[in-house]
C-alpha cells in the first residue's frame, strides 16, 4: 500500500540551516532546492485531501513539502493551484530517494551515513512542472518511486493569496465539483434590462443535487477565473466582503453596501462598489437563468461557479459577456395651445419625459406648476438649449423666436420618489395661463375663535376678481402626516367628493393690504380634526390649491 508523508523534519545540517534564506532567489529553484534540501525550519507541510490557503508576500517565495512513499508500481496524485488575485509563478520540484531513506527521514532516524547519502543524492533533483499566470491550474502526476516534492510559489506584483489542493486519493471523489466537457456559458436572450443565460449541467450537480449549487456573478468590469479572484477584486474595490460570502449564505456577514434578496429559492447579493454593481445570485441546480433589472445599453460580464456546499470548493465555467439593448426612444407628446398636461415622472428609473411644441407665433409662453416632488425642466429650440432649471411652485417662461420653431421640453424627477408637474403653453402673453397669485398660499386659523363646533379660517386674495372654493375633510390623528405628504397641489375641486365642499365665493381688492377674507365654518364635531383646502380659480379656469390646513375643534366649551 502506498503512503504519503507530510511532515516537518528537524534541520539536519547545521551549516545548511544557517546559510539558507527565504529572500528573493538569485539562483534557480533547483539550486535553491539542492542547497536547502534539509532546511525545513522555514518550510511548511502541505496537507493531503484538504484545500490550503497560502498567503504570499511580494518577491518572497514560499515553499511547501510533501513525501510520497511507494509500495506499489504507480502512485497517482493531483495538485490544483488557484490564484486569487494577481498572476503568480509556481513550480514543482522532486528529489527521488529510496523508500527506506525517506522513511528514516520522516521519523528523524537518519544517522551520519544516511546524511552523507542524502548530500550525494542532490543531483537527482529535477523540476517537473512550472507555471506563470492567474488561471486555475491542475497538475496530474504519477510517482513510480519514493520521492520528496517541493512546491514553490512566488508573487512579483504585490502581496496576495492563493489556494492549493493536493490529493493522492483519486478514486473516492473530488473536492472540486466537476465541469462538463463543454464549460461555456451560452447567452440565449438579450433585452433592454435582461439577459438570459444557460449552461450545461455539472456531472457533480446531477449526482449530488443536495450538496451542489450554481452561483452566478454579474459585473460591469471583466470575467473572473475563480470565485476567490472575484471576491478579492470586490474587496480591492473599496468594500469589505467576507471570503466565501456567496457560499456561506450568511445574512449576518453582509456589509452596509450590500443588499440581500431571497426570492423563489434564489439568493441574490448586490454589492455597491466603485466600479459599478456586482451581483451574486445562487439558484440551486437550475442551469438557465434570466438576470433582471439591468441597465439598457450596458455591457455585463457573467461567470458561473458550481459550488460544493459541504466543502465550499468551487469550479468555474468559462465566462461570457453581453450588452443589453438600447432603450427605445421615448414617445414624444405634442403640446397644444392652451391645453394643460399633467405628467407623472418615475423617480426610480430617472427617465426623461419629452413634450414637443411647434410655434405658430414669434412669442411663446410656457407655464409649469409643480404638483408633487421635485422636477427639472430642460427646453431646447431647434436643438439648442434655451432654458434649464428646477421648478418650484409656479413658473412662467417667456421665449422669443420665429414661427415654426420646434420646442422640445424634457422633464425628469430629481428625487427617487415619483414627481408630478402640470405643463401648459400658449402664444398669448396677454392671457395668463394661471391666475394671479397672492403673496402667500397659506391658510390661517384663529385659535381664540375656535369652539366645540366651529373654526374660523382666513386667506389672502389678489387684485383680480377670482373664485375661491373651500373644502373640508374629517381625519384621524394618525392620518395627518400621510394626508399632508400625499397632497397633489395640481388636483382641482373635481377630484373632491361633493360632500366635502363647503362654499365658493368671489372677492378681490385693489389694495393688497386689504385683500384678505375670513370664513367661519360651523356644524363641526367637538374634539375632532379637520383638513381644510382652498382652491383659487382664475379667468383661465386652472385651479391653484392653497396649502392644506389641519384644525382641531375644542373638546370642551
Amino acid at each position: 500500500m502506498s503512503r504519503v508523508w507530510f511532515y516537518l523534519p528537524l534541520c539536519l545540517l547545521t551549516a545548511a540551516c544557517l546559510g539558507h534564506s527565504l529572500k528573493a532567489p538569485t539562483v534557480s529553484s533547483q539550486q535553491s532546492f539542492k542547497s536547502g534540501l534539509f532546511n525545513f525550519y522555514h518550510s511548511l507541510i502541505l496537507a493531503d485531501g484538504k484545500e490550503t490557503t497560502v498567503h504570499l508576500l511580494k518577491d518572497i517565495p514560499k515553499r511547501y513539502y510533501f513525501v510520497l512513499e511507494e509500495d506499489r508500481a504507480l502512485l497517482p496524485f493531483t495538485i490544483t493551484v488557484t490564484p486569487c488575485d494577481v498572476p503568480i509563478e509556481w513550480s514543482i520540484l522532486v528529489h527521488k530517494a529510496s523508500a527506506s531513506l525517506l522513511g528514516k527521514a520522516a521519523q528523524g532516524d537518519l544517522d551520519t551515513q544516511d546524511v552523507s547519502r542524502f548530500q550525494k543524492a542532490t543531483s537527482m533533483v529535477s523540476t517537473i512542472f512550472n507555471y506563470k499566470g492567474n488561471s486555475v491550474e491542475t497538475y496530474v502526476g504519477m510517482s513510480s518511486q519514493s520521492a520528496l516534492y517541493m512546491l514553490e510559489f512566488l508573487s512579483t506584483e504585490r502581496d496576495t493569496h492563493i489556494t492549493v489542493y493536493l490529493t493522492t486519493d483519486t478514486m473516492s471523489g473530488h473536492l472540486y465539483p466537476e465541469l462538463p466537457l463543454d464549460p461555456r456559458i451560452d447567452v440565449i436572450g438579450i433585452g433592454h434590462t435582461t439577459v438570459t443565460l444557460t449552461w450545461k449541467h455539472s456531472p457533480s450537480a446531477l449526482q449530488h443535487r443536495e450538496s451542489i449549487q450554481y452561483c452566478l456573478l454579474v459585473n460591469e468590469k471583466h470575467n473572473y477565473k475563480s470565485l476567490c479572484a472575484a471576491e478579492t477584486a470586490i474587496r480591492f474595490s473599496g468594500m469589505k466582503m467576507p471570503p466565501t460570502l456567496t457560499l456561506s449564505l450568511s445574512p449576518h456577514l453582509l456589509e452596509p453596501q450590500q443588499v440581500m434578496i431571497l426570492s423563489n429559492s434564489e439568493l441574490s447579493i448586490i454589492n455597491k462598489v466603485s466600479s459599478g454593481e456586482v451581483r451574486q445570485i445562487c439558484m440551486g441546480t437550475k442551469n438557465t437563468y434570466t438576470v433582471p433589472n439591468l441597465s439598457p445599453n450596458t455591457q455585463y460580464y457573467f461567470d458561473v461557479f458550481v459550488v460544493n456546499l459541504l466543502t465550499n470548493a468551487s469550479a468555474t465555467y468559462t465566462g461570457t459577456f453581453a450588452r443589453t439593448l438600447e432603450e427605445p426612444e421615448p414617445k414624444v407628446m405634442k403640446l397644444k395651445d392652451g391645453k394643460a398636461v399633467q405628467v407623472v415622472l418615475d423617480g426610480k428609473k430617472q427617465k426623461l419625459y419629452s413634450l414637443q411644441y411647434q410655434a405658430r407665433h414669434k412669442k411663446v409662453q410656457f407655464a409649469f406648476q409643480l404638483c408633487r416632488g421635485q422636477v427639472q425642466v430642460h427646453i431646447t429650440k431647434n436643438s439648442k438649449t434655451v432654458a434649464s432649471e428646477n421648478i418650484l411652485g409656479l413658473r412662467h417662461l417667456s421665449l422669443k423666436g420665429k414661427p415654426l420653431d420646434m420646442y422640445l421640453v424634457q422633464l425628469r424627477s430629481t428625487e427617487k420618489s415619483n414627481s408630478s408637474v402640470k405643463v401648459q403653453v400658449s402664444p398669448h402673453f396677454h392671457k395668463p395661463l394661471f391666475p394671479l397669485l397672492p403673496e402667500s398660499l397659506k391658510i390661517k386659523s384663529f385659535s381664540k375663535l375656535r369652539t366645540c363646533n366651529s373654526v374660523t379660517i382666513a386667506w389672502l386674495g389678489t387684485q383680480e376678481q377670482s373664485k375661491y372654493c373651500v373644502y373640508k375633510k374629517r381625519i384621524e390623528e394618525d392620518e395627518v402626516w400621510m394626508e399632508l405628504q400625499n397632497t397633489d397641489t395640481c388636483s382641482g375641486p373635481e377630484a373632491r367628493h361633493n360632500s366635502e365642499k363647503l362654499l365658493c365665493k368671489y372677492f378681490y381688492d385693489i389694495n393688497l393690504q386689504r385683500a384678505v377674507t375670513t370664513e367661519t365654518i360651523k356644524g363641526l364635531d367637538a374634539g375632532t380634526l379637520y383638513l381644510f383646502d382652498i382652491y383659487l380659480i382664475g379667468p383661465s379656469g386652472i385651479p391653484v390649491r392653497y396649502h392644506s390646513k389641519v384644525v382641531k375643534t375644542r373638546k370642551k366649551c
